[in-house]
């Protein structure tokens, strides 16, 4: 049976699935339905749909040394092989995930200790959107080998105001992955920015 997590609990995956190497991160979201004046319902104006991406950005020993380690919609696969993201969700519709990211942790190379799962929201500035625009939000880690589904955190608070959004990590811990839901806003416009956070 799948944990719910709240913000800021850890759960181990190794312990939860034995033999554990393949997990697939799902991440999904819906936009909130805009209400519709008056005058966009005469000449059929509506927003743009809000292209959220999702990241996973490997660490070692905590910090962000290369670009490389950075697999998004721009670099699909880390150079490693361990970390595959499966393509980019334009607009978030749909049930399920909207994007997702492989992980072979059985063969993540040894120097890197933290595989970071973050969310921006596409030309957020241009666009006008954040993430008060969004509702359903949550990230789930799911065994590859049985497709059964370990845990799962939906992000409930209210991040309006905030273009990108930290939803958790994968880290090594006395010889076991774990995972910590972490479901902090950012104010980062870019993939970047938000690389930033861990120089």
């Amino acid at each position: 049976m799948s944990i719910s997590l709240k913000k800021g609990q850890k759960v181990s995956l190794t312990k939860e699935s034995a033999g554990l190497s393949n997990v697939l991160v799902g991440l999904g979201w819906d936009a909130v339905e805009s209400k519709k004046g008056f005058l966009a319902s005469l000449f059929g104006t509506q927003a743009a749909d809000i292209d959220c991406d999702a990241t996973a950005i490997l660490l070692k020993d905590g910090k962000f040394c290369d670009k490389s380690d950075v697999v998004y919609f721009g670099n699909l696969e880390h150079k490693s092989g361990t970390v595959r993201h499966m393509g980019d969700n334009l607009t978030g519709d749909g049930e399920g995930d909207d994007e997702q990211i492989l992980i072979d942790l059985s063969k993540v190379p040894a120097e890197y200790d933290r595989i970071v799962i973050v969310v921006n929201i596409y030309d957020c500035i241009k666009r006008k959107q954040e993430f008060g625009m969004i509702k359903n939000a949550f990230i789930r880690i799911v065994d590859g080998k049985t497709n059964r589904e370990m845990c799962k955190y939906d992000l409930s608070e209210d991040y309006s105001g905030m273009t990108a959004m930290i939803f958790g990590e994968i880290y090594r811990h006395n010889g076991e992955w774990k995972f910590n839901a972490i479901g902090q806003g950012t104010k980062d416009t870019s993939i970047s920015e938000l690389c930033r956070h861990y120089k």
